[in-house]
């Protein structure tokens, strides 16, 4: 079985990369391999490799960089998973999209279910929506989109390791405590996408690591861990501070944790972690990167 994932150098596209097996290989295809905006050559090349499903991994994740850069955004976060959905439809594999908890306003208060109405912030979120809606246009007959949050991995740049690098130079830290929602290990998320491929999932779904946290309670959990591990030598001051306190181009939910019942119910096989006990794997995986 030949599984293609869209997006090379992404955080998810290296640990579906580090799935790969003599029996279920697993393909990234990045920018200088295929075209996302010509369906004729996403078409090709799924034949040539014999495709037996697709994972889009990519997307425009920049959240405050598309507010400005609007058109860029849209062709890789919409037209491009538009003309996917298209060549897999054309050619009757299973397709597996990557979303968002971005496409919600973040006012519920309590998590979200895939049928919950969405209500984007902003160009990102908008962007992520409307790729969603193509999928759901073109090939709802064998497509699973999976929402998911605050994606980490070893590889690649994300909050983990800013954080790590920030508590290893700076003397305090001021991190957002009212933005609330999920972390989510890219490598339990690839298995999660692997697992939809192989078991045909379809229709909209929810993944994240288990449990509630802030960007304020993620780092600290980051600096805790660290210093167990010797990952830091030293603790330094967090202290919370309001969205208010630290604006940005692009507004963000306050409130996106996501309901993955009915993802559980899809793959009941599928076990889900609590966050704090995936960002240890995660933190101890880069302790023995490092230590290699």
């Amino acid at each position: 079985m030949t599984i293609i994932v869209i997006g090379k150098s992404g955080q998810l596209a290296w640990e579906l990369a580090q799935l790969s097996t003599p029996s279920q290989a697993i393909v990234c295809l990045g920018r200088d391999d295929v075209d996302l905006q010509n369906v004729s050559a996403l078409v090709n090349i799924l034949k040539q490799y014999d495709a037996e499903g697709v994972i889009n991994a990519s997307a425009y994740t920049a959240v405050d960089k598309a507010e400005s850069d609007i058109e860029n955004a849209y062709l890789l976060n919409t037209k491009a998973v538009g003309h996917i959905a298209q060549a897999c439809k054309h050619l009757d594999v299973p397709f597996v999209h990557i979303s968002t908890d971005f496409v919600f306003h973040g006012d519920k208060g309590l998590p979200y279910s895939p049928g919950d109405a969405i209500n984007p912030l902003g160009v990102y979120g908008m962007s992520k929506a409307q790729g969603e809606q193509l999928i759901a246009d073109i090939y709802p007959q064998r497509s699973a989109i999976i929402r998911t949050s605050w994606v980490y991995s070893t590889h690649g740049n994300n909050f983990v390791k800013t954080m790590l690098n920030l508590m290893a130079t700076k003397p305090e830290l001021g991190v957002i405590s009212d933005q609330i929602g999920t972390p989510t290990y890219a490598k339990g998320l690839a298995k999660a996408c692997i697992a939809s491929i192989t078991q045909q999932v379809i229709g909209v779904h929810h993944y994240t690591d288990t449990g509630v946290a802030s960007w304020f309670d993620f780092a600290v959990a980051i600096q805790n861990i660290a210093l167990e591990l010797g990952l830091l030598d030293k603790k330094i001051a967090i202290k919370p501070i309001t969205t208010a306190q630290y604006p940005t181009p692009a507004k963000r939910p306050h409130y996106s944790v996501l309901d993955k019942a009915s993802f559980i119910n899809a793959l009941p096989e599928l076990s889900l972690m609590h966050w704090q006990e995936q960002l240890t794997h995660m933190m101890t995986a880069l302790k023995n990167e490092r230590e290699a």
